[in-house]
C-alpha cells in the first residue's frame, strides 16, 4: 500500500549564507538509504564547499538560477532545467540570483559520502 510522508524535515546546510533544505525522502526523514529527495530554497549569493560525493545527483531548478561550477567550467542551471552530478565528479554549487529546486541523490545524500573541500 502506498506510504503517505506528511511533511519533510528541515536540514541544516552546509554554505555561506542560510539555506532551506526539506527532506522529504531520504536518510533522516524516511530512514531510507537507497535515495533522497529534498526541497531547497537557496538565497541570492549562495555557495557552498566544492564537494566530491559517492552519489549520483539529479537537480531540477524551480525557480532562479543554480550554477555548477565542475572542474571542466561552470553550468548555469535555469528554471525548467535540471542537471546531474555523477558518483564521484568535483562540483560546486552556487546560487548567484537565488533559486528554489529539487534534488535527489542516488544513494541518499549523507554527510559522511559527500566528501567536502575544507574550503569553499
Amino acid at each position: 500500500m502506498p506510504e503517505l510522508i506528511e511533511a519533510a524535515t528541515r536540514i541544516a546546510a552546509a554554505g555561506n549564507l542560510p539555506k532551506l533544505i526539506d527532506e522529504y525522502v531520504g536518510r533522516v526523514n524516511t530512514g531510507d538509504a537507497r535515495l533522497s529527495i529534498a526541497h531547497m530554497r537557496s538565497p541570492v549569493g549562495w555557495t557552498e564547499p566544492g564537494q566530491r560525493p559517492e552519489f549520483d545527483e539529479w537537480t531540477v531548478v524551480l525557480r532562479g538560477v543554480l550554477h555548477v561550477h565542475t572542474e571542466a567550467g561552470t553550468l548555469e542551471v535555469r528554471e525548467g532545467q535540471a542537471v546531474v552530478a555523477r558518483k564521484g565528479e568535483w562540483v560546486q554549487y552556487g546560487t548567484p540570483e537565488g533559486a528554489d529546486y529539487i534534488a535527489v541523490c542516488v544513494p541518499a545524500f549523507s554527510p559522511d559520502t559527500v566528501h567536502r573541500d575544507e574550503h569553499p
